[in-house]
């Protein structure tokens, strides 16, 4: 069975700035953070550069099931929810973390402190839902 697609008409939001990024947290309830996020055409897959001391990064590892959010800011009745099986990929020499901060125009690296490491966060789609309640 092949992985489930964003649909045409919910593309456009792989392209937005930010969403947010539920995890599993150690206590069994939700921890939802806004990140940033990187559409990678290549692959059609969404990707997320973090951290490797944060709480979404451990909660990954520990439980890689996780869905990301994204509300169109032009029309904030119209939604996009992958829910998916994070994959979690080392970044040390920080390659990913520079393609993703380009989309931003910003180092993402300079938030962490020496020593810090990264990882690349593939979100593969496990199902994908859409709204639009403007209609």
């Amino acid at each position: 069975m092949s992985a489930p697609v964003v649909p045409e008409s919910h593309r456009h939001l792989l392209e937005t700035d930010t969403a947010i990024l539920t995890t599993n947290g150690p206590d069994g309830l939700p921890q939802v953070t806004a990140v940033a996020f990187y559409h990678d055409k290549a692959d059609d897959l969404v990707k997320i550069s973090l951290n490797n001391t944060r709480q979404k990064t451990r909660n990954l590892r520990r439980d890689p099931r996780a869905t990301l959010f994204i509300l169109d800011p032009a029309n904030r009745l119209r939604t996009l929810e992958i829910r998916a099986e994070a994959e979690l990929i080392p970044d040390p020499d920080l390659d990913f973390c520079r393609t993703a901060g380009a989309k931003y125009n910003a180092d993402f690296h300079r938030h962490d402190r020496p020593g810090e490491t990264r990882s690349q966060v593939v979100l593969h789609p496990v199902k994908i839902n859409v709204a639009d309640l403007s209609q």
